[in-house]
């Protein structure tokens, strides 16, 4: 089936200016790209410039053209055997998935070139996701080495040697197909440095937070890859381990005093051009009864409205953590993440056609709304830079 998105007026005289991919510099000469008549091409990538407002409302209409099981997937992000290309190239052919999270320390998929093809194969490009925190939760040592963890970090580096840590590590990404970095982590938490956050987090002061957190969101942009700031609304003193069973944090007032401080603070100053991940947690306060964070609608309008965040909210892993597990089936949680209004689901296991049926499913039954679905599918293409007037399918 070809869907072609058509928007613009196409009177208009071809227009030519310079652009440059997330956190770069026009001097950066592998960065930049020209764009003439709307559409930019850049080595290795496609992007456009953004539409107009008016342009922007036909851009909503055409996605809602495309077919609905091809939308849906594109909310969905699910783990792939790093060891090879089989599994990534089966979810990203087959399904059109929109991303593949690659976890554990195998190397093989990055260095086959896999990723990068895939992605330059796909008309709405691919997420390609790490956990590349530093210290224990690292993915790619075996291509770049060890780095610390983020509590060293902060007590050993300026945030400057960070900025520039985390810029380096992001080429290496990139060079691999990775296109996003599910840190940093920005829990607050004095935790001893083996548990569940610990050592993951920066420290106990929000501010230093703030500072180090920033400093590497600001490297791995300037890599050309997306941060994902984590876990919304907090994790850093939250009673349990969202991995092992249901957690529960201090009330929503007193977050929002300490654990919610980051949020405040750097999304403003990085918008849209980073995504946020919700954690598993029970909130005093805040989440609806036996409904964590990442499945709660009241989490998501804290996160848009009281945040005022309007880029791609993602959830924590669907399908392996004891937190979701023990209440609900992965199809289910993903369902009720999607009705809550989360953008993207991450599953780090999945049968992607059940899931999809499962998915198409809830829309015909109402339990998910069509239009939400259209308007995560933008959010999701803008944060890749993508604009949907100029995508065929």
């Amino acid at each position: 089936m070809l869907v072609t998105a058509a928007c613009g007026s196409g009177d208009d005289e071809p227009s030519s200016v310079t652009t440059t991919a997330p956190g770069s510099t026009a001097s950066d000469d592998d960065a930049a790209t020209t764009t003439t008549a709307g559409a930019t091409t850049t080595t290795g990538a496609t992007t456009t410039a953004p539409p107009t407002t008016t342009e922007a409302d036909g851009c909503a209409e055409a996605v809602a053209g495309w077919p609905l099981r091809r939308r849906l997937a594109l909310l969905v992000v699910v783990g792939v055997d790093a060891s090879g290309p089989d599994e990534a190239s089966a979810a990203v052919e087959d399904e059109h998935v929109g991303g593949v999270f690659v976890g554990g320390n195998a190397t093989d998929l990055f260095t086959s070139g896999a990723l990068t093809d895939l992605g330059l194969a796909s008309p709405t490009g691919l997420m390609v996701a790490v956990d590349e925190e530093g210290g224990r939760v690292q993915r790619i040592e075996g291509l770049d080495g060890e780095v610390p963890s983020a509590r060293t970090m902060a007590a050993t580096m300026t945030p400057d040697e960070v900025r520039a840590l985390a810029e380096r590590r992001g080429r290496v990404m990139a060079d691999h197909g990775v296109t996003v970095d599910l840190a940093p982590v920005v829990d607050v938490s004095d935790q001893p440095d083996g548990t569940v956050i610990g050592d993951r987090s920066w420290s106990a002061d929000p501010e230093v937070v703030v500072t180090y957190a920033r400093a590497y969101a600001d490297g791995l942009l300037a890599a050309g890859i997306t941060p994902v700031l984590k876990h919304f609304p907090g994790h850093g003193a939250a009673s349990g381990d969202t991995h092992e069973g249901a957690a529960s944090t201090p009330p929503l007032d007193a977050l929002r005093t300490r654990d919610l401080v980051p949020y405040e603070r750097l999304l403003p100053e990085l918008g849209t051009r980073a995504a946020v991940m919700l954690g598993h947690l029970d909130v005093p306060g805040l989440t609806e009864p036996d409904t964590p964070a990442s499945l709660s609608p009241a989490t998501v309008a804290l996160l848009r409205t009281d945040y005022g965040f309007d880029g791609v909210v993602m959830t924590d892993d669907l399908a392996s953590m004891a937190s979701i597990t023990a209440r609900l089936g992965p199809d289910e949680a993903a369902v009720r993440a999607l009705a809550a209004g989360v953008d993207v689901v991450l599953l780090a296991g999945a049968d992607v056609p059940t899931l999809l049926d499962r998915l198409e499913a809830a829309v015909a039954d109402g339990t998910l709304a069509e239009p939400a679905i259209t308007t995560s599918v933008t959010r999701v293409l803008a944060l890749r830079g993508l604009d949907p007037c100029a995508i065929t399918l």
